[in-house]
């Protein structure tokens, strides 16, 4: 199967400054979610934008489609639907209109048009605010507009940039069952997130960048299984500092951390882990035994530190 995606050493720089250090990346399935991990100025968004074809790579190889952003930039955009970090809908139009409007960029007649934005309105639940302005929806409302908009080309790959940043735990949900019936109904996706959650829940393949490099990749379930513990222990003790428990708390499980408010630690058994801190005669505040999570992994590989 030809990929969807193809990147080898892809690299951007601007200036004197490299936002995309030589990554390699492959998208074949029809159906799959692939994501982009990282903090801030890793480089998930100019790589985004070189997969939609509105910034040329620096260096590399990239395809996409099978045709090359620099020569056939608009025959790729014509099949790629895009959903933008931010919502950049026309607040002048209704709901209806934002997606025929958008429509005859792509040269679908109107009546299509007026077929397929009815569709897509019943598909992001948005029937009843067909005729409304933009201007008043809710965030949730508008990010599923946004969304139905990036569809009206009916794309073989869809780019999604945060989709779900800024909303309620019910919209996130929301728009995460949208997406998840485009993977059954055969949509490639291809997602940057800050929601771990988000990214366990959506994505069967990620990479995590950090400094402009992929740090890791695999599906969620085996990047925990790579990077962390089965479980983790969290232990709040009451004292000022927790550093001191550290030394105490040595050899059990693969590794400790100690934070502000708590220690962690990694490990295969959590009650066997409980059990052995009480043998040490330790008395923690609060007990908590998690399995692991993809967050675990990210903070891991990335670090707890802001970088500016």
């Amino acid at each position: 199967m030809s990929a969807l995606i193809e990147a080898r050493g892809l690299v951007k720089r601007f200036g004197d400054f490299t936002a995309v250090d030589g990554i390699d990346v492959s998208v074949t399935g029809a159906g799959e979610c692939f994501g982009f991990l990282g903090p801030n100025g890793a480089g998930k968004s100019s790589t985004m934008r070189m997969i939609g074809c509105v910034s040329p790579p620096s260096g590399g190889h990239l395809r996409i489609l099978g045709m090359d952003p620099l020569r056939d930039g608009p025959a790729i955009r014509a099949r790629l639907g895009v959903c933008p970090q931010l919502d950049n809908l026309d607040t002048e139009l209704t709901v209806r209109e934002n997606l025929t409007t958008y429509a005859r960029f792509f040269g679908i007649p109107r009546r299509v048009a007026r077929e397929r934005a009815d569709e897509l309105l019943d598909f992001v639940q948005l029937t009843e605010r067909a005729n409304s302005k933009v201007e008043p929806l809710s965030g949730g409302m508008k990010r599923r507009l946004t969304i139905a908009r990036a569809l009206v080309n009916e794309p073989e790959l869809v780019l999604l940039d945060e989709p779900t940043t800024g909303l309620d735990p019910q919209a996130r949900h929301l728009v995460w069952e949208r997406l998840f019936r485009l993977k059954q109904q055969g949509v490639t996706l291809v997602l940057t997130t800050h929601y771990m959650d988000e990214a366990e829940q959506l994505c069967d393949r990620l990479v995590v960048m950090d400094g402009g490099r992929i740090a890791a990749e695999g599906s969620p379930r085996e990047l925990i299984e790579r990077y962390s513990t089965r479980e983790v222990v969290e232990l709040r003790f009451a004292a000022e500092s927790q550093e001191p428990f550290a030394s105490k708390l040595a050899g059990i499980g693969s590794r400790t951390e100690v934070l502000p408010d708590r220690v962690l630690l990694y490990v295969a058994d959590g009650d066997e882990a409980v059990a052995e801190v009480g043998r040490r005669a330790l008395q923690p505040a609060s007990v908590l035994v998690r399995r692991s999570s993809l967050e675990d992994v990210f903070l891991h590989l990335t670090g707890r530190t802001l970088v500016d």
